[in-house]
Formats: C-alpha cells, structure tokens, sequence
C-alpha cells in the first residue's frame, strides 16, 4: 500500500452490492474513496458517503464539490449506480423505459460528464463502467435493463476516442450473475436456470467483480481503452 500515490475514487451507488465491494476493494489499495448513495446506509470506516440522485445533474454536482473538497478531483470514477424494473415488453409502460435508462444509462453519462473536467485538467484519469451480460446476452423481461446497460458500450468507446490522448481511459465491466441483495429476491428456479448456463459452476461474489475494477483503473491497465471485460464465469462467450 502507496499511500504517497492515493487517488480521489468516486463509486457512484456504492453503499451496497458491487458498489460497496469496489469501495472496499480500492480503500485496501491505500486510496481516498467516497460513494454516492441515494438512502440511508452504513458504510465502513475510512470511506465518504455523499447524498446523491444520478437522475438530477444538481446533486451530482453537489456531490462532486464535496468529495473534492475533501479528497481531490476525482481521479477515478466507476459508474455503478443502477435499478432495475423487469416487465415483459407488452406489459411495460413508456416511463418504466426510461426511468431505468435516465437511471442506468444517462445517470453514468452525468457523472462522466462532470468528473471529466477535472480528469482533462489532470491530463488523466480511469472511468469503469459497471454494464451486465444483459447488454450482450439480453433477457426476457429486461429490455429497459439491457438497452441501458448496452449503451455504455458506445459511451465508453466514444470517450476513449475524445479523451484518450488526455491520460483517461474508458472501460465497460460485464459482471453475470453476483451474488448480492438483488439476486436474493430471484426464485430458486430462476437461480438454477442462470447457473446451468455458467461453465464455472457457481455465482459471482461482488468481490471478484470489484477486483477486476481496481485493476482496470490501475496503471497495469493503462492502454487498456474502450474494451469491455465479461467477468462472468465463462457465461456469456461467444456473444
């Protein structure tokens, strides 16, 4: 642990889930971490917790100030914050599309916006965008979930191109099924139906997934761009 080398680390809904296991992941790495959350929470020791709503552009922004009053400017972003709202297509409303993508989708577009000022000024910085195998392998029920979680394909490409000579990388984590609060409220036979798809033979952890995102915004992974990594137990190959 470096901490001469500490970065300000923002994991946007990271009070729980994915979210808390990367804060978890890149506080252990020595950095200054803050998580936005939106109710509230307990979160460990050593790590901000600011109010935020992705949906409302003035929150994040308020958010920002604050963690860059205490840690820096934000260094490393991972857009994890997500819902879910699961209908099949005939059943679902025109707001239950785009609650989800205002969340998922244009909520990670807002935080990339307002945390890239500071990156270009730095002339670096990692943004980890936290997608699903639903983007590429979609499911019944998740057309809202998946068109959200497919656009950040595009939005990482297309920032890796604007802002990839500037030190900042873009990447998309696809994390399959994690074990998290979430996935609890899933039947016992839908949960036996994922895993038979899974050549790993098991469900994900949340910290294996927030491994993979700490090294992603590492310096190993600097010339790694605008890629977007399955970590999924070998479910989604081929897709």
């Amino acid at each position: 642990m470096n901490m001469a080398a500490a970065r300000s680390v923002l994991v946007t809904g990271g009070n729980r889930g994915i979210g808390l296991a990367t804060a978890k992941a890149f506080l252990e790495n020595g950095d200054k971490v803050a998580v936005t959350y939106r109710s509230e929470t307990e979160l460990p020791d050593g790590v901000l917790g600011v109010r935020a709503d992705v949906t409302d552009s003035e929150s994040i922004d308020a958010a920002f100030k604050e963690v860059e009053a205490a840690h820096g400017p934000v260094e490393v972003l991972v857009a994890n914050a997500g819902i879910a709202n699961d209908k099949l297509l005939l059943r679902m409303s025109e707001e239950d599309f785009t609650s989800v993508l205002d969340t998922n989708l244009t909520g990670a577009f807002r935080v990339v916006k307002r945390a890239s000022k500071g990156m270009m000024k730095m002339r670096r910085g990692r943004v980890v965008l936290v997608s699903s195998v639903s983007a590429i392998y979609g499911a019944a029920g998740q057309i809202n979930y998946s068109a959200s979680k497919a656009g950040m394909v595009g939005m990482a490409r297309s920032l890796t191109r604007e802002l990839g000579s500037r030190g900042i990388t873009a990447n998309v984590i696809m994390p399959g099924v994690v074990k998290t609060d979430m996935f609890n409220e899933v039947s016992d036979e839908m949960q036996a139906h994922y895993l038979a798809g899974i050549p790993a033979g098991r469900f994900a952890e949340p910290e294996e997934i927030a491994r993979v995102i700490r090294w992603l915004s590492s310096d190993e992974a600097a010339y790694i761009s605008g890629a977007v990594i399955p970590v999924d137990g070998g479910g989604s190959m081929g897709h």
